[in-house]
């Protein structure tokens, strides 16, 4: 037993020195790959500035906007490597193809396997496309969704081609297009019998659909167009107008085929509304207080890629007693990863300090579609 025993000793310590290594091997690849990213992210950022024409050099001595002299940065070592594969017009527009199609094959599989077995009725122009479909069901002609999607968003298109982004519309149309073509040529079948699971996980699938596509830059057309035209003509928001218009909607469709189904439906279209806020945070807001001793260099950049207004104010260190700035700024959710990395090219030492605002008013910049 003993001469055993030694050896089976000796095999359990070489594989637990076998799996420290292998742990230690996992930890230098996971920090490799999170060098690498941050990397990547600060070259994208000094891209946007180069783009921008910023030039980034201040002199030694030289005096600051702010009366204090700001410490000689040379980037010119790191502009060489500005193309970056992320900000890339090609990469970025493969990337919100591919999000239409999922969109579009998510919407489509939503209203297969949950809408249309369980009664329900979506928002916005699908819904009345839905809705239209059973209306004229009743009369024994058959209009689908599918043809309805396209022929009710077509003539809004045309409409807002000249007042919002081109690519936009063109991604948006897509995604009409394709969910058309999925509902017909594409079967899915429902997975659930409940009528409230129905609800529940079709209203966040189809909410999820419409997230992915907004997110990489696209919509699924409709009353997004609307209220993209009118928002950029008179810089007011109509979704107050819209949801009145789904209530007529949902009205109708309670009158003629139940109000349950109408109450349900409801459920389904605030589920998928809260499944779009948690996935897309464009109207969210946040305010961003900056703690640094080089306000020029970030503010330069800064207002050239954000274009937000801020608001500078000279304080002291309770501890170190040295003097520092103040930069207070509000900015959409969405850019807070993008504006991070453009202070720590800046300032690696500066202080961020992130507060959620609920109310703004005044002029707030919204970047345009294109610039997500």
């Amino acid at each position: 037993m003993t001469h055993e025993s030694a050896p089976r000793k000796r095999s359990h310590k070489h594989k637990s020195a076998e799996a420290a290594q292998k742990r230690r091997v996992e930890r230098e690849h996971a920090l490799e790959h999170a060098r690498a990213e941050r990397e990547h992210r600060q070259q994208a950022v000094l891209g946007q500035l180069k783009e921008a024409g910023l030039d980034m050099t201040m002199g030694a001595g030289e005096e600051s906007w702010f009366g204090a002299p700001e410490v000689k940065i040379d980037l010119k070592t790191e502009l060489e490597r500005l193309k970056a594969l992320r900000r890339a017009t090609f990469v970025r527009r493969c990337y919100t193809l591919v999000s239409v199609v999922i969109s579009a094959l998510l919407q489509a599989y939503t209203i297969q396997a949950f809408v249309n077995p369980a009664n329900l009725l979506s928002s916005g122009f699908t819904g009345l496309a839905i809705l239209i479909e059973r209306i004229t069901g009743l009369f024994g002609v058959h209009f689908s969704t599918s043809l309805g999607m396209i022929v009710l968003n077509i003539p809004v298109a045309i409409i807002c081609w000249k007042s919002i982004s081109r690519r936009f519309v063109v991604f948006s149309m897509l995604q009409v297009f394709l969910s058309s073509t999925f509902l017909r040529v594409l079967h899915f079948d429902p997975i659930l019998d409940n009528l409230m699971l129905q609800v529940i996980f079709g209203g966040f699938l189809y909410g999820f659909a419409i997230a992915v596509a907004l997110r990489a830059g696209a919509s699924t057309a409709g009353t997004d167009f609307i209220s993209l035209m009118v928002s950029n003509k008179t810089g007011k928001s109509i979704w107050g107008l819209i949801f009145a218009g789904n209530c007529c909607v949902l009205c109708v469709f309670g009158a003629l085929f139940g109000w349950e189904a109408a109450a349900y439906s409801i459920i389904f279209q605030f589920i998928s509304t809260k499944a779009i806020e948690m996935f897309h945070h464009y109207y969210e807001r946040v305010t961003l207080q900056i703690i640094t001793q080089r306000p020029d260099q970030i503010l330069a950049s800064y207002n050239v890629v954000h274009k937000h207004g801020s608001s500078v104010m000279e304080v002291v260190g309770g501890r170190s007693h040295q003097r520092y700035w103040l930069i207070n700024t509000v900015a959409s959710s969405f850019e807070l990863d993008d504006i991070m990395q453009l202070i720590r090219t800046q300032d690696g030492n500066a202080v961020v300090n992130v507060m959620r605002t609920e109310n703004f008013f005044g002029n707030f910049y919204r970047p345009p579609i294109d610039e997500k």
